[in-house]
């Protein structure tokens, strides 16, 4: 049995009342550690990028190729909006979807943000070998991640909570550390007695 076997077949010790949703950079680990935690909560887990390909039968890449950022952007807030409608999830977010307003409140109206704090070295070495970023697709990545962590920062700070990633951390160690800071949360994560 491999270790997310494990987990789905290990009775949750929490109740999720509220939709999760990791926001942060690219490469902070949403998909990961979203995957990790809904199996170890037990509620399904979403990617909001995923979704909105699936509708638009085409990648992030592509339709930002063909339709443009605003357009994307537009199509982003109505699948978070619909999604926080559902049923408690843990929801993973594109790295630019909580900088909207729009998003950030229809977030704390029926969910709770999670921040995956990364440094910018940490997220570098985990960007610097895929070419699936269209905003990174610029003679000098490396600055471009810079210069959108230099602005993301600062908004990504209104989460509700926040959860420092570490080079060392594992995925679970990292799961843990998000378990840890919705813990003071009873309201969104219920222990189960």
């Amino acid at each position: 049995m491999d270790h997310l076997e494990s987990l789905q077949t290990a009775q949750p010790a929490h109740h999720l009342r509220a939709t999760v949703v990791l926001v942060g950079m690219m490469g902070s680990g949403k998909t990961a550690i979203g995957r990790t935690l809904a199996l170890k909560l037990g509620v399904p887990y979403v990617d909001s990028d995923a979704e909105i390909e699936a509708a638009a039968n085409a990648t992030i890449a592509e339709i930002f190729a063909r339709s443009g950022e605003p357009f994307f952007r537009n199509r982003e807030a109505e699948v978070i909006a619909r999604l926080l409608q559902s049923d408690p999830c843990v929801l993973s977010t594109g790295g630019g979807a909580y900088l909207a307003d729009r998003n950030r409140e229809a977030i704390s109206r029926h969910g709770v943000a999670v921040w995956l704090d990364a440094d910018l070295d940490l997220l570098w070495e985990r960007v610097r070998h895929k070419d699936t970023r269209p905003l990174l697709r610029t003679p000098d990545p490396r600055k471009t991640l810079g210069d959108i962590f230099k602005e993301r920062a600062p908004i990504y700070r209104l989460a509700d909570l926040r959860a420092e990633a570490k080079p060392e951390f594992s995925i679970d160690d990292m799961t843990t550390e998000v378990l840890r800071v919705l813990a003071s949360r009873p309201d969104v994560l219920e222990p189960v007695t």
